[in-house]
């Protein structure tokens, strides 16, 4: 048996979670001097409405050592472990995993995808495809490791606040920026978040994030796993919807709220689109 696991710095689809049955290592969120576990003791919703009451920025702690000695030692030596990491450049938590993993449990094997949010989703979901698909775990680490260089990642945020308040950017450029409604188009390269370029005025977002993914794919997505995502937003995950299939043609589409690890930086009105 094949048993996948992820930390909550990849941002899985529901209906995964629910057909895979995918264990999640949680990040610790501190927000006002007060810690909670993604997803577990603080929901989506629940920190989206905290991030637009306060005047703060929350901060997120790696996954610890202690946590994965404890989902490793849930299964017994039969059970082959994957655990597929969020960016290790980001986070110190794939380093948590690896000293969990060098303390006897030989039957773990851990995956560093390079990558953040629905762009690290991508690559659990692939690998829990290829489970179902009766894939070996040197197949499917090899696998993975292939698609490493096939995957696109696009964000957008709606204010430059709360990369103002995090240091991102300095004061200046946010009250410039949103003055001229300069909307900053994100991707992630070599395991971090960096400016791609920039768009003015909401409407831009969409069809630049869609374009981004068929610049890169070509029209013909329909073979492709493709990832929308959102904060407290979800309005507008119809529109990014409609761009896309306007740009190209699509069939796999997941939607996803961003958790609290990504937004903790980006603020809850968040619009991201990944591609595999």
């Amino acid at each position: 048996m094949i048993k996948i696991v992820c930390d909550s710095i990849s941002d899985l689809p529901q209906e995964i979670l629910e057909k895979y049955n995918v264990d999640i290592v949680p990040l610790t969120v501190i927000f006002n001097d007060k810690e909670y576990l993604a997803g577990e003791n603080l929901t989506t919703k629940d920190f989206y409405k905290m991030l637009r009451e306060s005047d703060s920025m929350p901060k997120t702690s790696q996954a610890t050592y202690v946590q994965f000695k404890s989902v490793f030692e849930k299964y017994d030596e039969n059970t082959q472990i994957i655990y597929i990491s969020g960016s290790s450049i980001a986070s110190g938590t794939y380093q948590s995993a690896m000293l969990a993993k060098n303390d006897g449990y030989d039957n773990v094997s851990i995956f560093d995808t390079g990558n953040l949010s629905i762009g690290s989703a991508l690559f659990v979901i692939k690998a829990c495809e290829m489970v179902e698909m009766g894939y070996s775990v040197n197949d499917i680490l090899s696998n993975l490791e292939k698609h490493k260089n096939e995957v696109e990642v696009a964000f957008s945020v709606d204010t430059l606040e709360y990369l103002k308040m995090g240091g991102r950017i300095s004061s200046t450029k946010a009250a410039l920026g949103n003055l001229l409604s300069i909307k900053p188009i994100l991707e992630v390269k070599d395991g971090l978040v960096s400016q791609k370029s920039q768009v003015r005025g909401k409407k831009q977002i969409y069809s630049t994030l869609a374009k981004t993914i068929v610049n890169r794919f070509g029209k013909d997505l329909k073979d492709k796993t493709i990832i929308l995502g959102c904060g407290d937003n979800e309005d507008d995950l119809g529109v990014m919807k409609e761009a896309l299939e306007k740009e190209g043609e699509v069939k796999n589409i997941y939607f996803v709220n961003i958790g609290c690890v990504i937004c903790s930086h980006s603020g809850p009105g968040v619009m991201g689109i990944s591609c595999m």
